[in-house]
């Protein structure tokens, strides 16, 4: 796969031509962009795959909701559905995707829309909720929005720094990009990252001059769903992992840290479930022990429920190394502070 990807440079060369003179375009102008009054936070990256976006979303609408009529606009990747949609209680997943309906089911008291068309989206989502905020869900790459402020993720043990552009890499665009961030966070840290390596990793990243934030992801005490196990009793249970996120790596190793013996289903991220794959499932876990767990993750979980009885799920949040949470919620509350 390795040598196939090298063997492919060439394309990348012409993925770079293209995307430079779109972002060009873009730059000088002969591209529109559309802004908006109210501020519009964009979250985002560079590569393909999962970089956390999900819960450092989660966890703006936490630091928002209270204060500001707060709105997410996502185009509801893999969702059936076209055009702009509000979300309410009867969406399942294949109708708006399941990191937007993950949002509605946590925070059902703010807005969540899906829109491909992120320009008609906060249209109408000013229009119809009265937003004063809006983020703007894995939209680095959506130009024609004007964002207010940008929030580039690369994850700590795949920066985009030491990436190459698609398909010899995993880069959407080139690096250059990242100078349209106004903040970096280095995601999916190890909670005892020294200062050390996080210093190294700031001298990677120098050249770009943001500031620069390490975050890692801190995991429930308990699993929810069909059931409510403290996570440390979990090691008593034979346990059935299903995921389909872009890497399961960080969950798993943190199961094995904890002592949990598990079997791992594996599918792609996103991944719709066809019949027969939960009929197997379903048949896995009923072939097993008394004491058994169905565990999946927050976002699968949003896509299975309705269709497998006792599944459960293990929340996770973002979490700030270094206590700089705290300034990281100043840089945001300043930003707002300027555009309202």
């Amino acid at each position: 796969m390795k040598f196939l990807r090298v063997f492919l440079f060439p394309f990348s060369i012409l993925y770079d031509a293209v995307t430079s003179i779109r972002n060009y375009f873009f730059d000088t102008g002969i591209f529109k962009q559309t802004s908006f009054q109210i501020p519009v936070i964009v979250i985002g990256n560079l590569s393909v795959g999962g970089t956390g976006k999900t819960p450092q979303i989660e966890y703006l609408i936490r630091l928002l909701k209270d204060d500001f009529k707060t709105a997410v606009l996502s185009r509801g990747y893999k969702r059936k559905t076209k055009g702009f949609v509000l979300l309410h209680k009867n969406h399942a997943a294949e109708d708006v995707g399941d990191e937007p309906l993950q949002y509605f089911k946590k925070f059902n008291t703010i807005a969540i829309a899906v829109d491909a068309n992120r320009v008609e989206g906060i249209t109408k989502l000013i229009e119809r909720k009265n937003a004063e905020i809006i983020l703007l869900d894995d939209a680095f790459q959506h130009r024609k929005v004007k964002g207010s402020f940008y929030i580039l993720l690369t994850k700590y043990d795949d920066l985009f720094v030491d990436d190459f552009l698609l398909p010899t890499g995993n880069l959407r665009e080139s690096k250059k990009g990242a100078a349209r961030a106004d903040v970096i966070l280095v995601t999916k840290c190890p909670a005892n990252l020294s200062i050390i390596a996080q210093h190294a990793i700031k001298q990677k990243l120098n050249k770009f001059n943001k500031e620069v934030f390490f975050t890692t992801i801190s995991y429930a005490d308990k699993i929810v769903g069909a059931h409510e196990i403290l996570l440390e009793e979990l090691k008593n249970f034979e346990v059935l992992l299903i995921t389909g996120i872009a890497n399961p790596d960080p969950l798993t190793n943190y199961l094995k840290g904890l002592g949990v013996k598990f079997q791992h289903l594996k599918y792609s991220d996103h991944h719709n479930f066809s019949q027969n794959e939960i009929k197997d499932i379903k048949q896995r876990f009923a072939a097993m022990s008394s004491s058994k767990i169905l565990l999946t993750t927050e976002k699968d979980y949003v896509r299975l429920a309705h269709k497998i009885d006792d599944l459960n799920c293990l929340p996770i949040e973002t979490s700030f190394l270094n206590d700089s949470g705290k300034e990281f919620n100043q840089l945001i509350n300043s930003h707002l502070t300027n555009n309202f």
